[in-house]
């Protein structure tokens, strides 16, 4: 079954201090292009992260979130050290009194300025049990990103398997016209000689140029390679992902059939035949875009 490159997965998991949130969605692309937002507690294991997603998404343009909820909204908030602004406020007054110097009119702001006051957040540590949670995330929001792109991949499928019957019906409704084709070229040449010019002509002579006019107009080796080339499209699509750049390699043979199959056809039905065939295959060329 293919898949398609266009997905999107979320999970969210809670300790006691705070939810975690793995976000991760993905476009086509030629190649693998990802993108990582990840907090900072959990950098150290960005390699691991961005190897796991590739193995198993395997290409796409990814973008991939990580971020932290706190559930106490005071521990967002920047902690002030207290104790040392008392002792900062005893010895700036100490010193003002003992050297004369004015205490400043704005000791709030004074003080805030001062080293240390504004405590700096202890640094944290990622612990095995916190990462086994947040990893678990990340497989799961992979995990849901992978079973979107499976469903999107199976009406991407249906999708191919009507066009192509399309194609493969339009080119059977070709073959009535090309036989009528043979008789109108035939007629039209001949009215040409006798009314237009009024010239005696060799019948024979006119019969072997026919030929050779027809040969060069002859359709069956382009039919029949873009049968094969249908043929060969579905089969593609049934062995599996990763099939998307083959898929696209088929439907650009197709294409120079399709188009040999108008320049050859000299004959109104046939050519707006060629036209729905066009119409048919450009939309499996833009979805084929999607296949990973």
């Amino acid at each position: 079954m293919i898949q398609s490159m266009t997905g999107y997965g979320k999970a969210t998991v809670e300790l006691s201090d705070k939810k975690i949130n793995v976000e991760i969605k993905s476009l086509n692309s030629k190649a693998m292009d990802l993108s990582a937002r990840i907090a900072p507690l959990y950098r150290e294991k960005e390699m691991e992260i961005r190897n796991e997603i590739s193995k198993m998404l395997e290409r796409g343009k990814v973008d991939f979130s990580l971020w932290i909820e706190k559930k106490d909204a005071e521990q967002l908030a920047t902690p002030i050290n207290q104790e040392l602004i008392e002792t900062y406020y005893k010895r700036i007054r100490e010193i003002s009194a003992i050297a004369g110097i004015p205490e400043p009119a704005d000791w709030f702001s004074t003080l805030l300025r001062m080293p240390d006051v504004m405590t700096k957040n202890e640094v944290q540590e990622l612990g095995e049990e916190e990462w086994e949670v947040a990893h678990a995330a990340v497989e799961e929001a992979i995990r849901h990103l992978v079973d979107f792109r499976k469903q999107e991949g199976e009406a991407l499928e249906k999708k191919f398997r009507e066009k192509i019957a399309n194609i493969a019906h339009l080119l059977e409704i070709v073959e009535p016209y090309e036989k009528e084709r043979v008789c109108k070229i035939k007629d039209r040449i001949t009215d040409a000689l006798e009314k237009t010019l009024s010239v005696d002509y060799d019948k024979n002579r006119l019969e072997q140029e026919l030929i050779y006019y027809i040969e060069k107009l002859d359709v069956n080796e382009e039919k029949q390679r873009l049968g094969n080339h249908l043929k060969y499209f579905i089969s593609t699509l049934e062995s599996g992902s990763g099939q998307g750049k083959k898929l696209g390699f088929i439907a650009q043979e197709m294409g120079r059939e399709i188009n040999t199959l108008g320049s050859k056809s000299n004959h109104a039905e046939m050519q707006k035949i060629v036209v729905q065939m066009k119409d048919e295959l450009e939309q499996i060329k833009e979805q084929v875009l999607n296949v990973m």
